[in-house]
């Protein structure tokens, strides 16, 4: 891990960007701060203005979601003492993150390099015996707790959250016996809940009377087993989880919503690949951009769910 500077006083602001993998680790991050009592601000759902100031400050190449996230990040600049901005390259052989994740900490570093702005990281590098709970303890310390103070608020954020997803797996089984047409949504986190950009796709689902199901939110382990099946050389975890629950309920649904967002060069492929090995299941793939209107993608919407209604679905 890279060191950042030991924080002498705990009474201080953590910032969060709301992107990215706040969606995932949402639970043990706040958990975790609030263990240790240290107080943290979320920044505001996406909106227009967090879009267009990401852009601005991003290189043309980035996704839509790195976008955001710059974005996010730039609304907190000045309102807390520290912006967490993790690093995360791998969870093992073949666990592998995209590029984005592993760079995250030192782009941003980089863009609001002159704005006098802190930030704070952790780094997951399993190949390099950087374990999760090894990378928050090294946290714990560099925020001025001892060792074990930051092991015991770790384990204890670790268990709320492992309880969270056990609740949410529970809340998710329940969708696939709702009366209606089941979409899986096979979407990453940061894309399918970001308020501006994957939310009203879920949100139209539900007004046409649908029964969105985030293919995510699945047991993770299991979901990676599966994947194997489809591909085994499939490298991107977060992909190979929502492959894997594609093929874990592939039987249970009545349609899959590709969410992605351009230009993303593993999603265009995992998806393509996606429609290919399950062609027997009516798929409409969807990629976002930062052009505003959602006429035409509530039309392509509404076309779908009249092909699987058409098809015999149960609405």
């Amino acid at each position: 891990m890279k060191k950042t500077n030991s924080v002498v006083s705990r009474n201080i602001t953590i910032g969060i960007p709301r992107a990215m993998l706040y969606f995932r680790y949402e639970i043990l991050w706040k958990n975790f701060f609030l263990n240790l009592g240290i107080k943290y601000i979320v920044s505001e759902p996406t909106n227009k203005e967090i879009i267009k100031n990401g852009t601005a400050l991003s290189i043309d190449e980035a996704c839509l979601s790195t976008k955001i996230y710059i974005g996010h990040v730039n609304s907190l600049i000045g309102k807390c003492d520290y912006i967490l901005v993790p690093r995360i390259s791998n969870f093992g052989l073949k666990r592998n993150m995209c590029t984005k994740f592993e760079a995250l900490y030192d782009m941003t570093c980089n863009i609001f390099r002159k704005t006098g702005q802190k930030f704070i990281s952790y780094s997951i590098d399993e190949l390099q015996k950087q374990t999760e709970e090894k990378a928050f303890t090294v946290l714990g310390e560099e925020l001025g707790f001892t060792k074990k103070e930051a092991l015991s608020a770790y384990k204890a954020a670790k268990k709320t959250e492992t309880e969270y997803l056990k609740n949410q797996l529970k809340t998710n089984e329940l969708l696939y016996k709702k009366p209606g047409l089941k979409i899986l949504i096979a979407s990453h986190s940061y894309v399918e809940m970001d308020a501006y950009i994957g939310k009203p796709v879920v949100n139209y689902l539900r007004k046409m009377g649908a029964v969105p199901i985030y293919a995510d939110n699945v047991d993770r382990h299991d979901a990676l087993k599966q994947s194997i099946k489809v591909s085994p050389t499939l490298k991107w975890e977060f992909s190979k989880e929502i492959v894997g629950s594609i093929q874990l309920n592939h039987n249970k649904i009545d349609g899959i919503v590709l969410l992605s967002v351009f230009p993303c060069g593993p999603d265009s492929m995992v998806n393509d690949m996606i429609i290919r090995k399950f062609h027997g299941i009516p798929i409409l793939n969807i990629v976002l951009d930062d052009q505003d209107g959602t006429a035409g993608l509530e039309t392509r919407l509404e076309s779908f769910i009249d092909i699987l209604k058409f098809k015999g679905g149960n609405l």
